[in-house]
């Protein structure tokens, strides 16, 4: 006789452990007692759960289980500013998360699947392809393992930067379950405007996030000023080309009130030319965005370099000429290759 497969609990919302502990006999209240041990406690043992009896702990660990992360890897910059954990799940498939310091808190930078099927020629993790998407509990797990490394140091996370390896959107269900969650009072009740989302430009998802009245700051993979170059680097904008990404921008800018960051990937030699600053300005005209300048992380695999900073400071100069908000992002981690999938191809290629 088979015995029947155990639930993971880890990833339901307060209601959902309410429903799946009914048929055990535990009372309704316990679903939000559960719900607070898992998620405000950070417990991955049910024994841990001391205000159920053991005969309710029993029954617990008798039908479900709790995520259990396990570091595969771990690298921390030479400033104590960054540091990136390999994390893997029950079937040993790893995702990378970085925490980042900063002076006004403490930021998590999470992936949504194992490997990306978006085909960026400039990001590594699309060097090995699409593994599977991560189930919102997975998702969360990768933010309370960090929330508990900074609770050695009476610190907590404080945003969330969902940009990690992946497309937030292709994984769309399991990414809003997770946001939603995480606000919950009795998970880290973070603020929707502490969390952003990053996408590559699926133009329907976006239409349908506009939908779900969240007020997120969202921010879309542009890296290029004409479809040509984005195609050449971004295989997605044959599905959803350049005018279809900045229209559906423009609409999530006017719904939300929330102000559309495009990213732009400065590569030395294709997209950081004085021409393509001037292209992004026009494109940009009118709309409530700013562009975040991003120097690449060399990836070696792609043979992508970064420019010069007399070409970055060029670019950056243009566009602010025209009236652009452009930013260039403070870098990083860059000495513990953090652009997203470098350490999880390392490890993997070994």
């Amino acid at each position: 006789m088979t015995t029947p497969a155990k639930t993971e609990l880890f990833g339901f919302m307060a209601s959902e452990i309410t429903e799946a502990i009914k048929p055990l006999g535990l009372q309704s209240y316990r679903g939000k007692q559960i719900a607070e041990w898992l998620y405000k406690h950070g417990v991955d043992d049910f024994d841990a759960m001391t205000n159920l009896s053991n005969d309710q702990r029993a029954k617990l660990a008798n039908n479900f289980t709790i995520i259990k992360l396990r570091q595969k890897a771990a690298q921390h910059s030479s400033d104590g500013r960054t540091s990136k954990f390999l994390l893997a799940f029950s079937d040993d498939m790893a995702v990378e998360t970085v925490l980042m310091r900063h002076s006004y808190g403490n930021s998590v930078c999470i992936s949504t699947q194992v490997g990306c099927a978006m085909g960026c020629t400039f990001c590594a993790s699309t060097l090995g392809g699409l593994a599977r998407n991560l189930t919102c509990g997975e998702i969360l797990a990768q933010v309370l393992y960090i929330n508990e490394q900074l609770k050695l140091e009476e610190r907590k996370v404080d945003s969330i930067v969902i940009m990690g390896s992946g497309e937030p959107l292709a994984n769309y269900d399991n990414v809003l379950s997770f946001i939603r969650l995480l606000h919950e009072p009795y998970c880290l009740n973070l603020s929707y405007r502490s969390i952003t989302l990053s996408t590559s430009g699926l133009v329907p998802e976006i239409y349908k996030l506009i939908e779900e009245g969240i007020p997120l700051t969202l921010s879309i993979s542009l890296h290029a000023p004409n479809n040509e170059l984005r195609t050449s680097l971004m295989p997605v904008n044959r599905r959803y080309p350049l005018e279809q990404v900045l229209e559906a921008g423009n609409r999530y800018g006017q719904n939300t009130g929330r102000r559309v960051t495009y990213e732009y990937t400065l590569i030395a030699g294709i997209n950081d030319q004085p021409v393509h600053a001037r292209e992004l300005a026009a494109l940009l005209k009118g709309q409530l965005a700013n562009v975040n300048l991003i120097p690449i992380n060399p990836v070696p695999e792609r043979g992508l370099l970064r420019p010069a900073q007399s070409d970055i400071t060029r670019f950056e100069q243009i566009l602010k000429g025209e009236h652009v908000n452009v930013t260039v992002r403070r870098e990083m981690g860059v000495d513990i290759d953090a652009a997203c999938g470098q350490l999880r191809h390392k490890v993997l290629s070994k």
